[in-house]
């Protein structure tokens, strides 16, 4: 195949789509026989870092794996590889502490789909998990757009302005949560919204940060070709999820149920995602 976009969509069914579909049947199987549906979060996570290890074990294997230390410092593809396999790991760890050390308690997202779907829950649940199965493969079309049309290429600016906004991201991402668990952590903050630290510029640190993981993964993954469209794709659709959709609006939407006005004159005082000054 000579075409760049013919040569993502193999790149995507082969090394993408087939596995993703035996990781995600095997996850519901283990949901279904422990009876808690949260797991698939933790396995999304780390889905990531298994679809990147994957092609790499096997071309590693096959031209030889001495081969690869020398080209780290010049290979944008390994710098966007490792920097996703270092965000996947960080996020599937995150997650897997809070899932897989509660395995007795299910995410409150399930249980209300639990009352929704009542006994078609494992069938709606299966619908669900191959719905995450395709996001995960869509969201890795920075990783397969740069491993289709990166061939002898070298790390240039634009790669390490990636890079830059990638450990940017992922040192915010990681302040605010470290911020907010000794906010929690404090018995005399119980019941109080966290509004310190980086909390005091967004209301969300941690999804700026992930918008500015994603866009360091988009700049990591420009090609001759296909000039990283796919990766700002990509970002843009994280960035429309965290704003509109799965991210800011539910987790405001449950944060004023629990917290009322105190959240409220949160809201007025601290932007919602691009950070500023905090005022009054």
């Amino acid at each position: 195949m000579n075409s760049p976009l013919l040569n993502l969509l193999w790149e995507t069914l082969q090394w993408g789509m087939a596995p993703a579909l035996l990781l995600f049947a095997l996850t519901w199987l283990a949901a279904w026989k422990i009876d808690n549906w949260s797991i698939v979060d933790v396995v999304w996570s780390y889905g990531f870092a298994i679809l990147i290890a994957l092609p790499f074990a096997v071309g590693a294997a096959a031209a030889g794996w001495s081969s690869l230390p020398s080209r780290w410092l010049d290979d944008p593809l390994l710098w966007l590889s490792a920097a996703m396999v270092l965000w996947s790991l960080r996020l599937g760890t995150h997650l897997g502490i809070r899932v897989l050390g509660h395995l007795d308690k299910e995410d409150g997202r399930y249980l209300r789909m639990r009352e929704v779907h009542g006994k078609r829950m494992a069938w709606k649940m299966a619908i669900f998990y191959l719905q995450q199965a395709v996001a995960l493969v869509v969201l890795m079309l920075p990783f397969y757009a740069a491993s289709t049309d990166a061939e002898g290429q070298r790390a240039g600016v634009v790669h390490v302005a990636g890079l830059a906004l990638f450990l940017a991201g992922l040192a915010f991402e990681a302040t605010g949560d470290s911020q907010l668990a000794r906010f929690k952590a404090d018995p005399a903050n119980r019941g109080k919204v966290c509004d310190v630290g980086l909390w005091a510029w967004t209301r969300h640190p941690n999804y700026f940060g992930e918008f500015l993981i994603w866009l360091g993964f988009a700049l990591l993954s420009f090609t001759p070709n296909l000039l990283g469209i796919p990766g700002l794709l990509c970002a843009g659709v994280i960035l429309y999820l965290v704003t509109n959709v799965t991210g800011i609006p539910l987790t405001e939407q449950q944060l004023l149920t629990s917290k009322g006005d105190a959240y409220r004159d949160y809201q007025g005082r601290v932007s919602a995602f691009w950070p500023r000054p905090p005022r009054g």
